[in-house]
């Protein structure tokens, strides 16, 4: 099997840069053709430049990185400080990068990618809000059919809410690009707070990223130990959850992860429940499956594997 190629739309975010890490350090199955940088997390200019960062970390610096949209389709960017600190990646100290940022917006290399791969080769792989995409699709709606599969972090539904009560951090700052994105017909795979807060880093987890002995080992046990204080006190939870790598480890291992094919809708218009996923798990309505949204995670597994990828680098 040839690698899979995919394209990584991120708002970095520690538990992004560990997805990232993640794939870049897995080139048997996974062909990065490029990093989208989107506002999220934090604002573009400090996703662009975290992106960067985390390729450099991971010696990679010839990995293309794009700037998106630096706002919401039709809101007012919302952000995450609370939870990744000012700069997005607090813990570590990181050097600045020196690999510069790609001239072409991050839309337009989405699109002209996609147009220039055969269709069904090319997946897309959004760890943040679904600006970039959601955009790319509306300005470009013959690249919809080109895409294999869209694979991403986002929502929740026995989880609820984590940025409101209703609502998923990622699919609150755009839910008008998740609305686009999940009335595409492309078919995609959800990675939801149900699956991912099953993915906790305890103590003797990140040791044993501690223990790996390199500046990738380090960097990702000081990113945990600083974003893990927030998860820990609001859940009560033995550890952080790594979001974004789910998305990554779904890539190289799908059996780590189980779920159902069913019909996910956006809320686009009420306050009190903006960006809520509506996700018919029981199946109780007739609307049609859009998407595979997951339920359950080997937990031990994913864990052996990230800390085995991450020991190449």
């Amino acid at each position: 099997m040839s690698a899979r190629k995919i394209i990584i739309d991120t708002d970095p975010g520690q538990d992004d840069a560990v997805a990232i890490l993640l794939a870049l350090a897995s080139p048997e199955e996974i062909d990065v053709l490029g990093i989208t940088a989107v506002a999220g997390n934090v604002p573009l200019a400090l996703t662009s430049k975290n992106a960067r960062i985390v390729c450099q970390l991971a010696g990679k610096p010839d990995t293309k990185v794009f700037e998106g949209c630096d706002r919401p389709m039709g809101r007012e960017l919302v952000t995450a400080e609370h939870v990744h600190g000012k700069t997005g990646l607090n813990g570590p100290v990181l050097p600045d990068p020196v690999m510069q940022v790609e001239d072409q917006h991050a839309v337009d290399f989405i699109i002209d990618t996609l147009r220039a791969h055969d269709a069904g080769t090319v997946t897309l792989c959004p760890l943040g809000p679904l600006t970039n995409i959601g955009t790319a699709f509306e300005k470009a709606p013959d690249i919809i059919e080109k895409v294999q599969e869209i694979v991403l972090m986002g929502g929740a539904y026995f989880e609820v809410g984590n940025i409101t009560p209703a609502a998923e951090f990622n699919i609150y700052v755009d839910p008008q690009a998740a609305d686009i994105v999940f009335k595409s017909g492309v078919p995609i795979v959800v990675m939801p707070l149900d699956v991912t807060h099953k993915a906790l880093v305890t103590k003797p987890r990140n040791d044993a990223f501690r223990n790996l002995g390199t500046k990738v080992g380090t960097a990702v046990a000081e990113m945990t130990d600083f974003f893990e204080r927030f998860d820990k006190e609001k859940y009560d939870s033995d550890g952080a959850p790594l979001h974004d790598p789910c998305v990554t480890a779904y890539l190289i291992q799908p059996g780590l992860f189980s779920g159902r094919h069913i019909n996910v809708e956006i809320e686009t218009q009420s306050e009190l429940t903006m960006g809520m996923t509506v996700a018919d798990w029981w199946r109780v309505t007739d609307r049609t499956p859009n998407a595979m949204f997951i339920g359950d995670v080997d937990a031990d597994g994913f864990f052996s594997l990230l800390v085995e990828r991450l020991s190449r680098l």
